[in-house]
């Protein structure tokens, strides 16, 4: 922290740090759309995404989000999540690519774990206590910052895609699944249960009050540009949500694709091909669109062999994040480490 609060004296008289205002939202989507379209060749912010990032149950916009601005123009954007019990954070931070080099990046992420660490009194007490961001594989420029900030790269993460150029093969469901959409206002909460049961053993899910959680979620679902309810497909066995399939049918970054936000089997129904069904299902509803490609994103060093399972569907990586890991204060590892098949 001494190094940040140097490095910030000694460039005050460069650029500020600041909280945003919605006045300010014009120019924080024009310089994040700056960004991306230097790292990755795309555009994907938009008023509406922000608006929903900015009133996220449990986010002050004020608190804990700063930009970096320079003469009046903003050169910088950090936005800090967090959520009971508080034991891990994750830091999201861009540069201006034309002001590189200045410490910008380096005085937001400081910031960051200051706000996280006045967090620190509300998670339980013998709990590590851990702050994470993510750095585009191959963007040098953010891992020398988060190495020369003490951060380690603990995992990657892909971004797999499928071009349907022909109508993909039709779904095999196991013996007594049925299958179809969500029904709308009446089972998002059955929905979110199976999800976050789904959920449990994959590598870094950390339990939390369901309430909170579903709060979350259901805020970023009706909040998202592509939501629509007829891509939530749910396969059910009689009563019982055995696994679940939530997409939306347009990708911020890639209008021609659909995206998988979470795909998940319960552990009761799990190696029976399911999970391959489910994704058929999806493929075949896109196709019949017009929606050509299909997108998720998945742990690189899946133990459930969900890459595996995915590629076996057609799906391939184009893309390739790196996971950095900051400890704040050890203890008790309340985050799932071990992923159980």
């Amino acid at each position: 922290m001494t190094i940040i609060h140097d490095e910030i004296s000694t460039i005050a008289s460069n650029f500020i740090l600041r909280p945003p205002t919605w006045d300010d939202l014009p120019a924080v989507i024009e310089m994040l759309n700056l960004c991306t379209q230097e790292m990755l060749g795309t555009q994907p912010f938009s008023e509406a995404m922000m608006r929903s990032d900015w009133t996220e149950p449990g986010f002050d916009v004020g608190q804990d989000c700063r930009l970096a601005v320079d003469g009046g123009a903003v050169v910088g954007y950090c936005a800090v999540y967090s959520s009971i019990p508080y034991v891990r954070c994750f830091l999201y931070t861009r540069t201006h690519p034309a002001h590189l080099g200045r410490g910008i990046g380096a005085a937001l992420t400081g910031w960051g774990e200051e706000r996280m660490a006045e967090k620190i009194p509300l998670a339980p007490p013998t709990a590590r206590i851990t702050v994470g961001t993510s750095n585009y594989h191959t963007h040098e420029p953010g891992a020398q910052l988060l190495r020369g900030l003490g951060y380690s790269c603990t995992r990657s993460s892909y971004e797999m895609m499928i071009e349907m150029t022909s109508a993909p093969p039709p779904p095999v469901w196991p013996e007594g699944i049925t299958v179809r959409s969500m029904i709308p206002d009446q089972e998002e909460k059955a929905v979110y249960r199976a999800l976050d049961e789904s959920f449990r053993d994959h590598y870094g899910y950390v339990e939390r009050p369901l309430e909170d959680g579903f709060a979350r979620w259901i805020h970023f679902i009706h909040n998202h540009p592509a939501y629509d309810p007829n891509f939530f497909t749910l396969a059910m066995d009689g009563d019982q949500i055995a696994g679940f399939a939530i997409c939306f049918p347009r990708d911020a970054e890639y209008p021609d694709m659909a995206w998988v936000e979470m795909l998940g089997v319960r552990r009761p129904w799990r190696r029976r091909g399911l999970a391959l069904a489910l994704l058929h299902h999806l493929f075949g509803e896109c196709y019949q669109r017009g929606i050509p490609k299909v997108g998720l994103g998945v742990d690189a060093s899946s133990l459930t062999g969900a890459t595996r399972l995915y590629e076996k569907a057609g799906m391939s990586v184009y893309r390739q994040w790196d996971n950095y890991e900051k400890e704040l204060r050890p203890g008790e590892d309340l985050v799932t480490r071990q992923v159980v098949n």
